[in-house]
């Protein structure tokens, strides 16, 4: 049996193990904490807490039973999943205990009333919550629901938590909150592009059958173009806002359903670290 050269499986792991958005996530949540001053060691433990629960959230989804009843088809990314699926498992269990110390040390706590609703939407995203002509339905199933709640809850998270934890007025990262929210949102459109045939085949409605590929791409590119005016309004850098958002323009134009798995996982994920990154450099 052909074995793939170390570099290949080793990139594999990261990306299909959910380590490389995880790590988006956390450079998300730096970014908007650099906002306000240099990240101490305060904000650092921000940083760990949001890629803990990224790695434990999207390694549970990763796991569900039904998730692995289902073919892989040309996927690498699923089959990789199915095949190391205790390892998932295992890393997200070792994330729950890191994130869980890190959010009972540091008083998060406190935080409940406004943290457990976005737990709920991020655990029960994918899991069956109910019973729609004949089969179970879920929230990423409600139709062109999907997309607002993957961008709303990663605009809370890595906006939101560190607000809290600097004790900031939340009205101060309104502009930031919206900017966040629109260039997730437009990323998230371009998954759609991605599950588009698998979406149909189960009947979920989402962008790209309701407004074809190429609508959906005109979308997600108007979206872009409003979250680069939110950044250039309040003040940002032009240049960390306007060569990320040209970054994202060329991942969104270039968005096929049958781009392979390193396009969407390593590009367009990808595009969230380097729109961090841009907020150090510039």
């Amino acid at each position: 049996m052909f074995r793939r050269p170390l570099p290949l499986r080793l990139l594999d792991a990261v990306l299909y193990s959910s380590a490389w958005l995880a790590g988006a996530a956390a450079a998300q949540t730096a970014a908007t904490l650099h906002h306000w001053g240099p990240v101490g060691a305060s904000g650092y433990r921000v940083v760990a807490l949001v890629f803990a629960a990224t790695l434990l959230v999207y390694n549970l989804d990763a796991v569900l039973p039904f998730k692995h009843r289902e073919p892989a088809g040309t996927s690498g990314r699923k089959a990789w999943q199915q095949r190391h699926r205790r390892a998932l498992a295992g890393l997200a269990a070792a994330a729950a205990l890191g994130g869980g110390y890190l959010f009972l040390a540091d008083g998060w706590w406190h935080y409940l009333p406004l943290l457990v609703p976005l737990a709920a939407l991020a655990l029960l995203y994918s899991w069956p919550l109910g019973r729609w002509r004949g089969r179970p339905r879920s929230l990423r199933e409600i139709p062109l629901l999907k997309v607002f709640l993957i961008a709303g809850v990663w605009a809370a998270i890595t906006v939101g938590l560190p607000v809290l934890a600097l004790h900031r007025p939340l009205a101060e990262g309104a502009g930031l909150l919206g900017q966040r929210f629109l260039l997730v949102l437009a990323l998230a459109i371009v998954f759609d592009i991605r599950d588009y045939g698998r979406d149909r085949r189960a009947g979920t409605r989402t962008f790209p059958g309701v407004l074809g590929v190429a609508g959906a791409r005109r979308l997600a590119l108007g979206l872009l173009a409003a979250s680069a005016a939110l950044g250039l309004g309040r003040g940002a850098p032009p240049l960390a806002v306007l060569l990320p958002a040209a970054l994202a323009a060329a991942v969104i134009a270039a968005a096929e359903e049958s781009r392979g798995d390193y396009f969407f996982a390593l590009l367009a994920d990808g595009v969230l670290l380097v729109q961090a990154a841009a907020v150090f450099v510039f």
